[in-house]
């Protein structure tokens, strides 16, 4: 098995190889550091690679630099840099839409990380009845946000609540994200209800994985979107103040064998 040093030294030898006139051979990369001279003969180096040992380190196959998570595979060097763009391994980044925090980790590793760091609110079950309050309802600022994680099914989601201006128009918007990669994320559905007065609001679909940014999923317009007109209709007390109830469930898609459908599998 090749270890970190080794591992780094094989991928400095894909990048170009050059020669000096003597013949002497070392990496583009290392050029730079030894002052564009030959440190076996000192002869001034100049851009004459050394093709047939390019040849051979392309041929090289080298293990994708998440193995140490758990990636079996093995790859050539230019295969293995797609493959490292788009690995199931990869560490994936805090979904905490409040700030930007760079923490990366493993999905056990940022639950804990919400929890403990941004003390985000921690629910168990696959059904939600939030209430969102705001004493004046004029004021929408860009990531006015409020996030809650919830574990079923043994799988984690985030649900975003928050104001922002959709062009000229104040909006307010609530989506799920799955902490998981996209593939996995299309197992599951979920639905986000919110309504008075006789009147609903209903969003059903997929929770994006958190691959996607907090950003993007919010400017796709992916979930229940509320104009603030209506969000107050909702809310009564004489649309003074913004008091929202949104409630919803999560539930997993089971495919049925026999009729080639998605059967929905309810959390009680």
């Amino acid at each position: 098995m090749l270890n970190h040093y080794s591992l780094s030294v094989v991928v400095d030898l894909l990048s170009l190889i050059l020669q000096c006139q003597n013949g002497h051979t070392l990496c583009s990369t290392c050029k730079t550091r030894v002052q564009n001279r030959c440190p076996t003969c000192r002869q001034e180096l100049g851009d004459i690679r050394c093709l047939a040992l390019e040849k051979v380190a392309e041929s090289l196959e080298l293990p994708c630099k998440y193995y140490s998570h758990g990636c079996p595979e093995v790859f050539p060097y230019y295969s293995k840099l797609k493959h490292e763009s788009q690995c199931n391994y990869r560490p994936y980044n805090c979904p905490y839409a409040g700030s930007e925090c760079s923490v990366v980790g493993d999905i056990p590793f940022l639950v804990t990380h919400l929890r403990d760091d941004h003390k985000v609110d921690m629910h168990t079950g696959c059904t939600f009845n939030h209430r969102y309050v705001k004493s004046n309802p004029r004021e929408v600022e860009n990531a006015t946000w409020m996030l809650t994680v919830f574990n079923c099914f043994g799988q984690s989601f985030c649900l975003h609540f928050e104001a922002f201006q959709l062009g000229m128009a104040p909006v307010y918007m609530a989506f799920l994200r799955f902490m998981g990669d996209e593939n996995d994320a299309r197992n599951f559905s979920y639905s986000l209800e919110v309504g008075a007065n006789g009147r609903k609001l209903t969003w059903e679909g997929t929770p994006r994985s958190i691959r996607d940014s907090h950003r993007k999923v919010r400017d796709s317009h992916d979930g229940l979107i509320i104009q603030r007109n209506m969000a107050l209709f909702f809310s009564g007390c004489e649309r003074k103040e913004l008091k929202l109830r949104v409630t919803g469930r999560i539930w997993k898609e089971q495919q049925n064998s026999d009729a080639a459908v998605c059967m929905p599998n309810l959390c009680s």
